[in-house]
């Protein structure tokens, strides 16, 4: 009954009304409400759905405006990743913040939300509490700034490259920076899409910078869990190549409107993920420590944007 409920409002989902964000909403009552599959299996299909699009969205971006677009990221991401998990460490030790849980936090707003926090996460041993609490307010605020995002660009006069960098960089999770993009527009999604996956690159290094820190705990454990490798990521840069050179325009435009249709069932399957118990767990330090980062990431990369691209 719940997998045939969650089937027809994901087909629901494709209908040409339907927004990412009512998207989101919708899979996020579904879950409050007690309606969603159980099992993990959900998340999974959230992320190959996810990932899936991603790679569609590829061929209708062209690979030199790409590449152009991913060294921006790179450039991007070294300093607020580092410049974020400072401040998250120096406002955790005011918050009395356990450096677990605030490495979480740090990671998810810094990187790519959820993915971050379950890699580094699994790398540094993290409670189910911790992964619970950090995986619970950053989906909050994840969820806000696809709501919040794209009338903020408008009020702010943002070009369509301008939004694109900083929707990459300011929102948390793939899923909502593809929709509040997409909502922006053609060109602030392909700017979008290549910035934030050329920031998923960090999670391996943050991941191993992590369970170095916390090394002296780690020791006589287990050993420690499998790095993930985004290959998704290589698979988008093909179907850029294919569409750049090899594909039709009209084949490449229609996958790559479909993929931007289905990253509407993907928010839907987000929003399914999002548990009783985690959003429960979510007490007012993190939340605060949270929202500070959040704001700070989302302030430099904003002043940043406005003065160096036109």
């Amino acid at each position: 009954m719940r997998w045939a409920l969650t089937a027809a409002l994901a087909a629901a989902c494709l209908a040409p009304f339907m927004r990412p964000e009512y998207a989101l909403i919708l899979g996020v009552a579904v879950a409050l409400l007690g309606l969603a599959p159980h099992g993990d299996m959900v998340k999974k299909l959230s992320r190959i759905t996810i990932q899936v699009c991603v790679v569609g969205l590829g061929f209708a971006m062209n690979l030199h405006e790409l590449v152009r677009a991913g060294l921006t990221g790179l450039w991007f991401g070294f300093g607020t990743i580092v410049a974020t998990f400072a401040l998250g460490f120096l406002l955790a030790k005011w918050l009395r913040i356990d450096q677990k849980l605030c490495t979480l936090i740090s990671s998810g707003t810094a990187i790519c939300g959820g993915s971050a926090i379950a890699a580094v996460g699994s790398t540094i041993r993290a409670s189910g509490t911790h992964m619970s609490v950090a995986i619970g307010v950053v989906f909050i605020l994840n969820a806000i700034g696809l709501w919040v995002f794209p009338p903020l660009g408008h009020s702010l006069n943002l070009s369509q490259h301008q939004f694109g960098v900083w929707s990459a960089v300011a929102i948390h999770d793939v899923s909502s920076v593809v929709g509040a993009a997409s909502a922006y527009g053609k060109e602030a999604l392909e700017v979008a899409t290549a910035v934030k996956l050329s920031r998923t690159l960090w999670i391996v290094p943050v991941a191993v910078v992590a369970a170095w820190f916390f090394r002296k705990e780690l020791e006589g454990k287990e050993s420690h869990s499998r790095l993930p490798v985004p290959w998704f990521i290589l698979l988008f840069v093909l179907a850029s190549v294919a569409g750049t050179y090899f594909v039709d325009r009209d084949v490449a435009a229609g996958v790559s409107a479909a993929a931007r249709r289905g990253m509407n069932i993907a928010l839907f399957l987000v929003g399914l993920g999002l548990s009783r118990r985690a959003l429960a767990s979510v007490g007012v330090r993190p939340l605060v420590l949270a929202v500070a980062l959040w704001m700070f990431i989302s302030i430099a990369a904003l002043v940043v944007v406005r003065t160096t691209i036109q």
